[in-house]
């Protein structure tokens, strides 16, 4: 007779509550880290090498910030700041503070233009929208613009005085910081 199967044990996270095998596919892996190493080595020896790695790179940073170093030379100059990075490696890139205004023509003769960044120089968007429609006598409304940040659209072409009306009313944004993008250009306003 054949012997009858037995149930596979599986080992789950006790962080992430996920099978230990899967772990590296969820959400919290940099979390689950310690977990695994402790519970787990034989599933991720590389995590093993690399705790270890980390733990010899903490105690010679600490050598060197109380002025010993490993080959007994003088500690080296600080280290500059570290850059600020996002999930997957990415930089994460400071704004410029710019205000940029486009006009966009749709319709042959019917025209939108579009102020981005006043939010930068801390103006509130609704505001800005309702002395805008005021001030040219059009229709002004705040709306998402294609990389999910928020943007002004004013119905019609206002871009002759609008940088003046912002300098004027908004004494936070200087001249030099209004830009026009004229055939795919950023040209400045100044």
């Amino acid at each position: 007779m054949a012997e009858k199967p037995q149930p596979v044990r599986v080992l789950y996270c006790g962080v992430c509550s996920m099978p230990a095998e899967y772990c590296e596919f969820g959400p919290d892996f940099e979390k689950c880290k310690p977990w695994l190493i402790h519970n787990a080595p034989d599933l991720y020896p590389d995590l093993i090498k690399q705790s270890n790695a980390n733990e010899a790179d903490k105690l010679t940073e600490q050598l060197q910030s109380t002025g010993m170093s490993s080959d007994g030379a003088t500690p080296s100059a600080p280290k500059q700041e570290e850059v600020k990075r996002l999930p997957g490696g990415k930089i994460k890139k400071k704004e410029k503070q710019e205000v940029v205004i486009e006009k966009v023509i749709r319709n042959k003769r019917k025209c939108i233009t579009t102020v981005k960044g006043l939010e930068l120089f801390g103006v509130k968007l609704s505001d800005a929208s309702k002395k805008l429609g005021k001030k040219f006598a059009t229709g002004a409304s705040v709306v998402k613009g294609p990389t999910e940040k928020e943007q002004i659209d004013v119905q019609g072409d206002i871009s002759y005085d609008i940088v003046e009306f912002i300098t004027d009313t908004w004494p936070d944004v200087p001249d030099t910081a209004i830009f026009f993008i004229e055939d795919g250009r950023k040209v400045p306003a100044a």
